[in-house]
């Protein structure tokens, strides 16, 4: 039986637009420094460890694509400098880096458990990403859902 994936096109593929962005692996490292409130380079290039070039490239293109803005701050006596804030869009980034951190946590933390916890601030519980369709069907499993062509589909 063909897969009926075969019937449209992928040129116009939104997930190969955003793999185009979000698919180098120190960005979500920048990603989860952000949205853990580290916002200065330095402060992110000592945090993660990324190359000085690296981190400057990676804030770049997060924030030519919308993802971050820089707003300007200056410590008294030093010169101006840039920190980096989300944008809309850079907070619609947060549901993917949670279900990142939740696979990472399941499948590649050490023995002693994850680093990191993402939490409920209103009552400390831990986040879990769940799969809902719009019909507000919750907690749906991998096999039940497929891929279907979307509005933007064109036939091959």
């Amino acid at each position: 039986m063909r897969p009926q994936a075969l019937e449209w096109s992928v040129e116009n593929c939104t997930i190969a637009r955003a793999m185009a962005i979000l698919g180098e692996r120190w960005t979500f490292v920048v990603l989860r420094d952000i949205f853990a409130g580290i916002r200065r380079f330095d402060d992110m290039r000592q945090r993660s460890g990324i190359p000085r070039q690296v981190l400057a490239n990676r804030l770049a293109m997060l924030v030519d694509n919308g993802v971050l803005r820089r707003v300007p701050y200056r410590e008294p006596g030093a010169r101006p400098r840039d920190e980096y804030r989300l944008t809309d869009k850079g907070f619609d980034l947060y549901p993917v880096l949670a279900a990142v951190a939740e696979w990472g946590n399941r499948y590649l933390a050490d023995p002693e458990g994850p680093p990191v916890a993402i939490v409920h601030r209103e009552c400390g519980q831990e986040v879990q990403s769940v799969m809902r369709c719009a019909s507000g069907h919750d907690a749906l499993k991998p096999r039940e859902v497929a891929s279907a062509p979307g509005k933007g589909a064109r036939r091959r």
